[in-house]
């Protein structure tokens, strides 16, 4: 329990338990909800088109230059798929990243689709 004290001249002039100077009920701090939410920013997806102007050794050269991580073994099954499917995923991960590497690819002469949320 607190104590309240005042003083005067260094001599105590009045003693009392801090509850009976205080006249407001007790402050109940609320229940923390065990759960924690988290909002995650959305990933976005970098899609190569098929065209009839890009070649394949193009296509592969310019995903390993510019998608970070990527084999040639994989630009190459990417590149077969853009061709016989007409589009394949590239990358996916944050906004700015995906617009990064969309630029670089676009500015390479490859056919882009608009990002998407994924």
């Amino acid at each position: 329990m607190s104590i309240y004290m005042s003083f005067q001249s260094n001599r105590v002039v009045a003693i009392a338990p801090l509850a009976v100077l205080s006249s407001a009920a007790p402050t109940v701090a609320p229940e923390r909800s065990g759960q924690v939410t988290r909002q995650h920013f959305p990933n976005y997806k970098v899609i190569v088109l098929n065209d009839d102007f890009n070649t394949f050794e193009h296509v592969i050269s310019c995903l390993v230059k510019y998608i970070p991580g990527m084999s040639p073994d994989h630009a190459r099954k990417l590149a077969d798929q853009i061709h016989f499917e007409g589009q394949a995923i590239v990358w996916v991960g944050p906004l700015e990243q995906a617009e990064f590497y969309h630029m670089q690819l676009d500015m390479e002469g490859l056919t882009m689709a608009p990002l998407e949320a994924a």
